[in-house]
């Protein structure tokens, strides 16, 4: 059973940094695109980052020069950067990755969430 574990969430004021972790756990072939979205509160869950297993990387335009993704595939993990922080940041944070479990198309798996708050 795959099971996606995130960490790294908490308050933190505007300007500050914090940095998220997702490793991915349980038995599996290989891990494809690992990503990154959000959620606040009345908002529609939105893609923040992702990044292939060969690093390409993707930013949201609301992100891009704050944020930043990479990866450890020795370690199964992903980690999203967050620098300056800004209140609109604000949200649940959930990790996804596409998962080959058998030869078969790759399964998309998601983290619980972790809650990152950005005080003004």
């Amino acid at each position: 059973q795959v099971h996606l574990v995130e960490s790294g969430g908490g308050l933190v004021q505007a300007g500050g940094s914090l940095r998220l972790s997702c490793e991915v756990s349980g038995q599996h072939r290989r891990i494809d695109a690992m990503g990154w979205y959000r959620q606040a509160p009345g908002v529609r869950r939105e893609l923040v980052a992702s990044i292939t297993s060969g690093g390409m990387m993707h930013l949201a335009d609301s992100v891009r020069g704050r944020f930043t993704i990479d990866r450890d595939n020795a370690k199964n993990t992903a980690y999203l950067q967050m620098n300056r922080l800004k209140p609109g940041d604000t949200g649940v944070y959930y990790c996804t990755a596409q998962v080959y479990v058998s030869d078969d198309d790759p399964l998309s798996y998601w983290g619980q969430g972790t809650q990152v708050t950005v005080s003004s």
